[in-house]
């Protein structure tokens, strides 16, 4: 198995190695985030693991550069956990495209979980789930606070931020 890591610090280095390191895993490190579709390419990784936060691109912009590739059939397809810093940005890791999200601090039971969920082709997320409605902050609310999109009900559970 092979991981693609990209983050600018060393602890979170040293803890995915450690907790998802194996006789049979191989890493590779990206600390800028522009390098991270070059090596997608190169290796084509089971699980790329993204923090926050890698050097001056985000892992939101880098995950929203994969999948455009990928769409474009430019690189395979790889499965991402997104490592958060807060639970207020639970929304960024669902508009990019993550398959996975974990909240700091990080724990090995918890990375264990998450990167065996994602290389099953499931997902893993902290705080909200998955499949829960995506709220686009463009649609603009009327003067009682409901959109005008035809698509929204009342039956549809409003997200809290």
């Amino acid at each position: 198995m092979h991981i693609l890591i990209a983050t600018d610090a060393d602890w979170i280095v040293d803890d995915l190695t450690a907790a998802l390191g194996s006789d049979d895993t191989s890493f590779t490190i990206c600390r800028d985030g522009r390098v991270v579709a070059g090596e997608v390419a190169a290796k084509a990784p089971d699980l790329a693991i993204f923090d926050l936060q890698i050097g001056s691109m985000g892992g939101m912009a880098v995950t929203m550069s994969l999948r455009l590739d990928e769409s474009a059939g430019v690189l395979p397809r790889v499965r991402v956990l997104m490592l958060l810093d807060r639970s207020a940005d639970l929304h960024l890791a669902r508009r990019c495209g993550a398959d996975g999200w974990l909240i700091k601090p990080l724990d090995p039971l918890r990375l264990r979980r998450a990167a065996d969920a994602l290389l099953a082709g499931g997902r893993y997320t902290e705080g909200l789930a998955a499949d829960a409605p995506v709220i686009d902050p463009m649609v603009e609310l009327g003067p009682d606070g409901d959109s005008d999109d035809a698509t929204t009900s009342e039956s549809d559970p409003v997200i809290a931020g």
